[in-house]
C-alpha cells in the first residue's frame, strides 16, 4: 500500500510538471525562426509595413485605402 501511493504521488507530479506542454501546441520550426520580409512604407504617411500587408498601387506601397485616395487626390491623378 505505501509504494502504491508513492507511485501515486510521483505520477501526479509528473503530470503537473507536464500539462502546460501538452495543452499548447508546438509550433512549425520554420514558423518559430521567421521568415524575413520585405517592409515598405507608405507613400502617404511614411508608415512601415509588411510587403504582405501594403496596397501596392502604381508603383508605391500604402497602408491603407484611404491614404491610397488621398495620395492619388494629391498627385492629381
Amino acid at each position: 500500500m505505501k509504494y502504491a501511493v508513492i507511485v501515486l504521488v510521483v505520477l501526479l507530479v509528473w503530470w503537473l510538471l507536464l500539462r502546460p506542454r501538452l495543452r499548447k501546441p508546438r509550433e512549425p520550426r520554420a514558423r518559430r525562426r521567421g521568415k524575413a520580409e520585405a517592409i515598405v512604407n507608405c507613400a502617404h504617411c511614411g508608415l512601415h509595413l509588411p510587403q504582405t500587408e501594403a496596397l501596392h498601387s502604381r508603383g508605391s506601397y500604402y497602408c491603407d485605402e484611404a491614404h491610397r485616395l488621398a495620395a492619388e487626390r494629391r498627385n492629381g491623378s
